[in-house]
């Protein structure tokens, strides 16, 4: 059985929303916590509330300083930071790039420094807040619908690669959660994710609840799974019902336009 007390243990993007719960949460369980985050007041707020350690700046390198902090080695890496970006194809690069480099390469770089350490001693624990995106898809979002898929494809690697050396990966799939990313979401977040949002505090409870399971993947939301499954089993029929999603997205908006 999983067990995080006395574990040290780091969270991204931990400034607030389900970082900050993620971050108190392990406090609570007799865990020590690094706090990252790039803005270094709220990394600084988070940690003082709980005890913890900040150590504020771009998630994509906080791997040497949280082990300085926590006494040289990390037993839990929280991969949370993310960044929602809408639009299409026709996104400007730098949107692709950025949804890129902080939902995926994050994550392969945080990788990239822990597995020396783990793979020696024979443990270490991987959690990616991936999203729901990952397992189904968002409307109105292709960055971060792209990127979502690949931060879950990267997370069923490293469990299908190392399991068996001691590696244990979680893949955290929420829909709607009540921060400030769901806030910037729009009309498309109001339409498909605030009719069934949950708390920060919810998506920390179901994770604790993955580690002691031993669960990969881990979701906030129970229907996700069906959704799952139908996207798998009835691709179609699937596809069909997000696209009646989408026409309703843009019927709303040319509504809106015409009240204008």
């Amino acid at each position: 059985m999983g067990t995080v007390r006395g574990a040290r243990v780091v969270v991204t993007g931990a400034g607030g929303g389900i970082g900050a719960a993620l971050a108190r949460r392990f406090a609570a369980e007799g865990a020590r916590v690094v706090v990252n985050d790039l803005d270094a007041a709220k990394a600084a707020s988070v940690a003082a509330e709980i005890g913890a350690v900040a150590v504020p700046g771009d998630a994509s390198a906080v791997v040497p300083g949280a082990r300085e902090a926590l006494g040289g080695a990390i037993d839990v890496f929280c991969a949370n930071a993310g960044v929602a970006h809408g639009g299409g194809p026709e996104a400007d690069e730098l949107v692709w790039e950025r949804s890129w480099d902080v939902n995926v390469m994050s994550h392969v770089r945080a990788a990239r420094a822990l597995l020396p350490e783990w793979l020696e001693r024979g443990s270490g624990r991987f959690v990616a807040t991936v999203s729901a995106a990952g397992l189904l898809t968002m409307v109105g979002s292709a960055p971060y619908s792209v990127t979502k898929h690949a931060a879950l494809s990267f997370a069923e690697w490293l469990s299908a690669t190392y399991r068996h050396r001691g590696i244990a990966v979680h893949a955290v799939c929420p829909q709607g959660v009540r921060t400030d990313m769901l806030d910037a979401t729009g009309a498309a977040g109001d339409l498909v994710l605030v009719p069934t949002a949950i708390e920060p505090e919810q998506v920390a409870e179901a994770v604790l609840k993955g580690i002691e399971d031993e669960r990969f993947l881990v979701l906030p939301h129970p229907e996700v799974a069906r959704y799952y499954a139908a996207r798998a089993t009835e691709t179609d029929k699937w596809l069909d019902g997000m696209n009646r999603v989408q026409r309703t997205l843009e019927e709303q908006r040319a509504s809106g336009q015409a009240a204008d």
